[in-house]
């Protein structure tokens, strides 16, 4: 099974990556009073005792004297840390992550104090329905932030352009962008670094001229670009091509003057994402072989990492607060925390660190003038924390209460939304048509973007999937590919059954799947992705055109990263597949029309 495969399966059980929706506005006229915190406001005042009033979502008073209004809900926070939300700049809501499906996800969060973060991992066909599903859930903000990277490249090695667009040209990387804005990202990540974290080899890295063509046409769409940068010299073309932050450490030396000077003289903003980078993650047990030579590289590149923020941030750089959270060891929401605490450990101070987590990420993401401090006017997300982490970070631990757009989402008389126990969102019926490949937009009949099924990694089988006549003015799918030179290539191709694979679509009231086909004679798999799984039959198609029809209860779960022990119910499914598989170097041909539920 493809890597695209496995992510298309498994797209629906990540959870949501989602914009904050009306889950969590503040009630018309509501009114809370949080009186006599310890407020660090994050703008550069000491921290101070002061009440906060917070009217219809938003900050309306603030200071010693502001007067609770009467009928406002009454917080009594002496004793008590009031700051603004947290930050993370970086973050992929995977579901290879802890945890691994929503709303945990947005919770772990939430409760971390953590009320705006970026996700760099969805494809944009599931923005509008992730930002749906957010109507109904207690979550942070979330920037919906796109993807580009070259071919073959780090981040293009598992996905297909649905997910991560493939440029390689200024003129291509202009096009990328331009094609990205009908679905209203917030952010572009720019993968331009194809050396992933010093454990392997470089994949494709993106030249200069390229990378300035995409910071340039995201800033005339007031787009803010992060970059995956993780070497001294990358950081240099990154700096001077303009992007807005660097979103790794540049790990692999200690940074000179040059790349200081660029990232000054271009505003570069640094969020180094320690916390992945940690060689041993806390809990972790302590390893065997301290003398592992992988171990000690990954112990050297630390250090580099370590010494490089605080030199930057020494040197004038506005440091903010990202994580890589979802990778390996890194879960959500703790590790935003432990990001903090590594700026500390990195010699900031933690009046620094706080800056770095609140202020700083949210000018970084041209949002400081909506929220990331606490001043009359601003978006009410706020975090009371029982302890004073300016003088020991440790504390930012020890969280009571969040308040996100004015709303309680965590602590004492918090309550949860029916949907914050669900694991997806309602599923929808399905149509008996799937896709006849007739309309005009390059749509399926299901509304959705086909997707191209290829095999994973730098060398990928290369594929063809196109609209072509099949008799007079009826059309057809064809898939042309030449098998990469690697054990077990593979090409194919997927049709959501609902935009993005969010939304689980009900086929219980079928029988199973009916399609047109014809092919080179060669094996093919006939695949169902649910959110239990994969589900798999065999296929066999000659050059003659057959009529097919695979029954549900034919369908054998694929075991796997992503398959549960549940059985097939229909009512949960999330897309359809055909693929195949040829020796390396081999070509596969497959021709499919007319595919339905019967």
């Amino acid at each position: 099974m493809t890597n695209r495969l496995r992510a298309a399966t498994l797209g629906l059980v990540l959870g949501a990556a989602l914009s904050l929706g009306p889950a969590l506005a503040a009630p018309k006229g509501s009114v809370v009073a949080i009186m006599g915190a310890t407020v660090f406001d994050a703008t550069g005042a000491p921290p101070h005792v002061a009440n906060v009033i917070v009217r219809d979502g938003r900050i309306a008073d603030v200071g010693p004297k502001a007067k609770a209004p009467s009928g406002a809900t009454l917080i009594q926070a002496r004793g008590k840390a009031l700051l603004p939300g947290f930050f993370d700049l970086h973050t992929h809501w995977t579901p290879g992550g802890q945890p691994a499906v929503a709303p945990p996800i947005a919770a772990a969060y939430v409760s971390s104090g953590v009320t705006t973060v970026n996700d760099f991992h969805q494809p944009p066909e599931a923005y509008v329905p992730r930002r749906r599903w957010a109507t109904t859930l207690t979550t942070p903000h979330v920037n919906f932030t796109a993807r580009i990277s070259t071919p073959g490249g780090h981040g293009a090695d598992w996905a297909d352009e649905a997910t991560t667009k493939w440029v390689s040209t200024a003129e291509g990387a202009r096009a990328a962008v331009r094609s990205l804005i009908p679905y209203k990202p917030d952010a572009i990540k720019a993968f331009a670094d194809g050396w992933r974290y010093g454990a392997g080899p470089d994949n494709t890295s993106m030249d200069y001229w390229t990378l300035s063509a995409i910071a340039d046409e995201a800033h005339k769409n007031n787009l803010k670009v992060l970059t995956h940068t993780v070497t001294v010299e990358r950081g240099k073309i990154a700096a001077r091509a303009k992007v807005d932050v660097i979103a790794h450490s540049l790990q692999d030396r200690e940074v000179d003057d040059e790349v200081v000077a660029l990232m000054k003289a271009n505003g570069t903003t640094y969020a180094p994402t320690l916390a992945v980078y940690e060689p041993i993650k806390p809990g972790a047990p302590q390893p065997a072989n301290r003398d592992d030579p992988r171990l000690q590289n990954a112990l050297k590149k630390f250090g580099y990492a370590l010494h490089n923020v605080k030199a930057l941030h020494d040197a004038g750089i506005m440091i903010a607060v990202g994580t890589d959270a979802g990778m390996p060891g890194t879960p959500h929401g703790a590790s935003t925390l432990r990001e903090m605490e590594l700026l500390v450990q990195a010699g900031l101070t933690p009046t620094e660190a706080l800056m770095a987590g609140t202020a700083n990420s949210a000018k970084a993401m041209n949002e400081l003038s909506d929220r990331g401090t606490i001043e009359k006017g601003k978006r009410a997300d706020l975090v009371l924390i029982d302890g004073t982490p300016w003088i020991n970070v440790a504390d930012i631990r020890k969280t009571s209460s969040v308040w996100i757009d004015g709303k309680l989402a965590y602590g004492p008389g918090f309550k949860p939304t029916p949907a914050d126990g669900q694991t997806a969102m309602p599923a929808i019926k399905a149509k008996a048509l799937v896709d006849d490949f007739e309309r005009a937009d390059g749509r399926t009949q299901a509304d959705t973007l086909r997707l191209d099924d290829v095999d994973g990694g730098h060398d990928r089988s290369v594929q063809v999937s196109q609209v072509v006549v099949r008799n007079g003015a009826d059309h057809a799918l064809l898939v042309a590919a030449r098998m990469a030179q690697k054990e077990d290539p593979s090409a194919g191709v997927l049709l959501p059954l609902s935009r993005g694979s969010v939304e689980p679509v009900d086929a219980s009231a079928f029988k199973g799947v009916r399609f047109d086909v014809r092919g080179d004679g060669g094996a093919y798999d006939f695949t169902v992705g649910s959110r239990s799984g994969r589900w798999r039959a065999p296929l066999k198609a000659g050059p003659e055109w057959t009529t097919v029809e695979i029954p549900f209860a034919d369908l054998k779960l694929v075991p796997g990263r992503g398959a549960s022990a549940g059985p097939w119910t229909g009512a949960d499914l999330v897309d359809l597949g055909f693929s195949g598989g040829r020796e390396a170097g081999q070509r596969l041909w497959l021709q499919i029309d007319n595919v339905t539920f019967y």
